[in-house]
C-alpha cells in the first residue's frame, strides 16, 4: 500500500471521541492537549503498527512526495527519540552496505538495523565520529530536532531555529556530494538564514507540509536535496 493510501486510510477512520475533562490538577491547556493526542488518528495509528512515534507517518510522507529514503544509504538521525524516524529508515534502507547512525543526547531503545549514540551533535569530535560509524560521509541527514518550549511563541521560534541551523551546518560537514537533508523548522520570520544556507549549498530545496503534521502548528520542513560539495 502507498503512503498516500495509508494516510488516507488512517485520517478516515471513525473512532468513538475521547472527551477529557478538567481537574483542579490539571491546567486547560494541559487538557486540550491530551484530548487532541487521544482522539490522533496518527496516535491510534502508530500504537497498532509498532512506530513509536506518531512522527513515523511525517517521513513516510515525505518519503512519498521526494524519494529521500532507498537501500543501501548511509544515513544519519538527528534527534532521534524515541525513534519513529529511525524505525521507518532502517525498514527503506535495509541492504548490504547500508548504515543508519541515530543520535540523540537522550538515551534511546535499540532499533534493529541502527547503530544508537548518545552524545550531542555539535560536540566538536561528533562529524568525525559520525563518519567512521557510517564508513564515510553520509548519504542523508535526517533532523526531527525540536527544543523544549517556553510557551511564548517567539521565544520557541528562535530556538527551533537556532537548532535547524545547526542540525543544516552540521549535515554540510558531513554530506558526501549528492547528499539530501530534512529539517523541521516553524514558519515565523527567522528561517531567512537557514534558507541562504541550503540555497548556497543544495541544487534544490523544498518546504513541505505533510498531512501527519497537525493543521494548527506552524511546523513544516525543509528538503533539501543535491548537495554541492
Amino acid at each position: 500500500m502507498s503512503n498516500s493510501k495509508k494516510t488516507s486510510r488512517i485520517t478516515s477512520r471513525r473512532r468513538v471521541a475521547v472527551r477529557v475533562k478538567a481537574k483542579k490538577q490539571r491546567s486547560e491547556s494541559s487538557r486540550q492537549w491530551l484530548q487532541r493526542h487521544l482522539n490522533d488518528p496518527y496516535v491510534a495509528a502508530a500504537q497498532e503498527e509498532g512506530y513509536r512515534s506518531r512522527a513515523a507517518f511525517k517521513l513516510l510522507q515525505l518519503d512519498e512526495k521526494f524519494k529521500i529514503l532507498r537501500p543501501g544509504l548511509r544515513v544519519v538521525d538527528l534527534g532521534a527519540a524515541p525513534g519513529g524516524w529511525t524505525q521507518v529508515t532502517a525498514k527503506a534502507i535495509a541492504k548490504k552496505g547500508c548504515r543508519l547512525v541515530a543520535l540523540d543526547i537522550l538515551p534511546m531503545a535499540p532499533v534493529e538495523g541502527a547503530k544508537i549514540l548518545q552524545m550531542d551533535f555539535m560536540a566538536d569530535d561528533a562529524p568525525e565520529k559520525l563518519k567512521e560509524l557510517l564508513g564515510g560521509p553520509a548519504d542523508l541527514v535526517l533532523s526531527d530536532l525540536a527544543p523544549n518550549t517556553t510557551g511564548h511563541a517567539g521565544t520557541d521560534h528562535i530556538r527551533i531555529m537556532a537548532l535547524a541551523e545547526m542540525a543544516a551546518h552540521f549535515a554540510v560537514d558531513i554530506l558526501a556530494p549528492g547528499g539530501a537533508f530534512v529539517c523541521k523548522f516553524f514558519q515565523g520570520g527567522a528561517e531567512r538564514e537557514v534558507l541562504n544556507l541550503l540555497k548556497e549549498h543544495f541544487a534544490k530545496t523544498k518546504h513541505a507540509k505533510p498531512p501527519a503534521s497537525r493543521s494548527e502548528s506552524s511546523e513544516t520542513y525543509l528538503v533539501a536535496q543535491g548537495f554541492k560539495k
